[in-house]
């Protein structure tokens, strides 16, 4: 067998050899041998069936085991020889020529392998920033957002127009075409304007309402309303407004303070404005970083960072492009690229820039990862999409097991970790 190998590059690498038909048929041998010792043929006791018979019975497949074998051979001895070992490859060799001969196979493999990043000072590349301060309006403003949501609901004795963020207390009724619907009137219902607890268009009806003040009310379903026998319908509401609430903007002292500080000693309502400007900053910080900064730190890292990129990886990427360019498609468009080769390969080459770039931060993240010491683990992935699924009132097992189905819990994972990665960067020494 004669091997040569060419490493074009640190991620790509081709093998080629000559396999005589002769070490094709020593393998045809060999692999013979072994079924010998095992397989049942009629007319012979097992282990004593002669090689012609184990030949006659396994045929054609006896061939290409001996030729996968003499693949293999092929593989071992090319990775020897480039100094790759099985753990540092990328994915499946891809056997690009396998060509037969009257005496020879002509073989071509090509391999990928994880390239070896020279990271260089990669913490000079982070930009800097100037960690953001919050005003003392800002930190009030929030304060009293707060303290609203602790407010007490007080009567309202003046004869005044409700207004939005009243609370009223109605009593309506529901009619379509002059008929009552089911789930449509209550009495002494509490409905605070602005909350939009009703369809669209009730709560500004009622907004300008007196104390004692009836009213019909006009509205429209909505068309993907739950319920199918009120979607899209036409409706009127008879509306009494029999009181008027609004809150009671509670005092900045040490009572509120202990609502807003609950099982803190001695709370302070300059404790609380330490706090809510701690707390505000972080969310300016979080949102600098997600908006301007992590962007930044990535576009940077990838620019100026050297990876040998596999060549199959990103064709890999260029193809998952074009799939989901595809599903956004109309019918005609994709009858017009089914009609047209030239065309998709086109509307494929154009995603190779952007796939390069996809494949090369994804490279440089992981020895990132690496050289931070940050890992993601599987629960934690779990546990995020568990937390965001409860946020969006989904089924957690559900969701999560949609995103293990369909493939995605690895581009999660990454994600994580790039988020990880890219933060603790950020955040330096604690700027």
């Amino acid at each position: 067998m004669n091997v040569t190998t060419n490493k074009t590059d640190a991620a790509n690498a081709t093998i080629t050899a000559t396999i005589s038909n002769e070490e094709v048929a020593a393998n045809v041998d060999k692999i013979a041998k072994q079924l010998a010792k095992t397989t049942n043929v009629p007319g012979f006791r097992k282990g004593k069936v002669p090689l012609s018979a184990v030949k006659k019975q396994y045929g054609d497949k006896l061939v290409q085991d001996a030729e996968a074998e003499s693949l293999r051979d092929v593989l071992s001895a090319g990775l020897k020889e480039l100094g790759v070992a099985n753990e540092d490859m990328i994915g499946e060799p891809q056997v690009t020529k396998f060509d037969k001969g009257e005496e020879n196979i002509e073989v071509e493999v090509t391999v990928a392998m994880r390239p070896n990043i020279d990271l260089g000072d990669y913490k000079k590349m982070v930009p800097e920033y100037k960690a953001p301060k919050v005003t003392a309006a800002k930190v009030k403003e929030r304060i009293d957002e707060l303290a609203m949501q602790q407010a007490e609901l007080v009567t309202v004795d003046e004869d005044r127009a409700l207004v939005e963020g009243d609370t009223a207390l109605i009593d309506f009724e529901g009619s379509i075409d002059g008929e009552l619907f089911e789930g449509g009137a209550a009495e002494g219902f509490a409905l605070t304007l602005g909350s939009n607890q009703f369809i669209p268009g009730f709560e500004d009806q009622v907004i300008g309402m007196k104390k004692g003040e009836e009213k019909v009310i006009k509205v429209t379903f909505p068309e993907n309303y739950g319920g199918e026998a009120l979607a899209g319908k036409d409706a009127e509401f008879k509306v009494t407004v029999h009181e008027i609430q609004e809150k009671k903007k509670p005092r900045h002292d040490a009572k509120l303070a202990a609502k807003l500080l609950p099982g803190e000693e001695d709370a302070t309502m300059d404790k609380v404005k330490e706090q809510i400007q701690t707390q505000l900053e972080n969310e300016e910080k979080t949102k600098l970083f997600a908006e301007e900064l992590k962007p930044q730190l990535l576009e940077t890292l990838v620019e100026k960072i050297e990876v040998a990129l596999p060549k199959f990886v990103v064709e890999q990427e260029m193809d998952m492009a074009l799939n989901k360019k595809a599903q956004s498609m109309s019918q005609d468009e994709i009858k017009e690229l089914q009609e047209n080769a030239d065309k998709v390969k086109e509307l494929r080459e154009e995603g190779r820039e952007e796939a390069e770039r996809s494949v090369k931060a994804t490279f440089i993240i992981d020895a990132l990862a690496k050289a931070e010491g940050i890992e993601v683990a599987e629960q934690e992935v779990m546990q995020t999409i568990y937390f965001e699924a409860m946020q969006m009132g989904q089924d957690p097992a559900a969701v999560y097991k949609q995103y293990q189905e369909s493939g995605y819990l690895p581009a999660v994972q990454m994600a994580m970790v790039e988020d990880k990665v890219l933060t603790k960067l950020l955040n330096g020494d604690d700027k």
